[in-house]
């Protein structure tokens, strides 16, 4: 948890006891369902929910503004992007539906307000949102095509509505074959911690 005070020292009370409460209850769950690896929950805060806020490093949305997490798996990252944004609308859907009971148990039990969930496919949801957030969850080229249909044609905050996707390694091969405005920002911009060296923020303009 220090380590999110490190970087947003600026949260209220509630957001700090919400992420708080992240490193109870994940390993908690985990125990009765596996949704993070057994050797990456004891770096929660930094792998998953440090890892998941360099999407609030990269922009500040405006009240109203709207999420899909698609691929959420137990929550991410989703969840702290909700906790720090309240007056914003976090909707997550996962195919595996043990995953799906893990994120919205949790959400329920620290209390947030903005979040909803989806036990299905992305090809199930139709509705449009202002940005689609994903964790490593396929190659941008098959991503890209499944998700426009799920972008909101009205822009409302200072980056134009599309992708925000947190990725790692070497990915010219992908953004190469990507036919819209892509930015890319090493994470290494925003947190000082070996694991983010290889970590990347990708944004694709939709």
């Amino acid at each position: 948890m220090d380590l999110i005070r490190k970087y947003f020292p600026n949260l209220t009370l509630s957001q700090q006891e919400q992420f708080e409460a992240l490193g109870t209850l994940y390993p908690e769950w985990n125990q009765r369902i596996n949704v993070i690896s057994r050797k990456d929950i004891e770096n929660l805060y930094e792998r998953h929910v440090l890892h998941s806020l360099a999407i609030a490093k990269f922009i500040s949305p405006v009240s109203g503004t709207s999420f899909l997490d698609m691929g959420t798996g137990g929550g991410f990252p989703g969840i702290p992007l909700a906790i720090m944004w309240p007056e914003c609308r976090f909707h997550l859907i996962d195919r595996i539906g043990k995953k799906i009971k893990v994120a919205s148990s949790i959400a329920e039990e620290i209390g947030l307000k903005n979040v909803t969930f989806q036990h299905g496919d992305i090809g199930e949801c139709r509705e449009r949102y202002d940005y689609v957030v994903s964790r490593a969850v396929m190659r941008l080229e098959t991503l890209v095509p499944l998700i426009r249909k799920n972008i909101s044609p009205s822009d409302r905050n200072s980056f134009p509505n599309g992708l925000l996707c947190l990725k790692g390694g070497d990915l010219a091969d992908e953004t190469d074959k990507i036919q819209r405005p892509v930015i890319e920002v090493p994470l290494t911009d925003y947190f000082t911690e070996d694991f983010f060296k290889t970590k990347m923020l990708i944004y694709v303009d939709l």
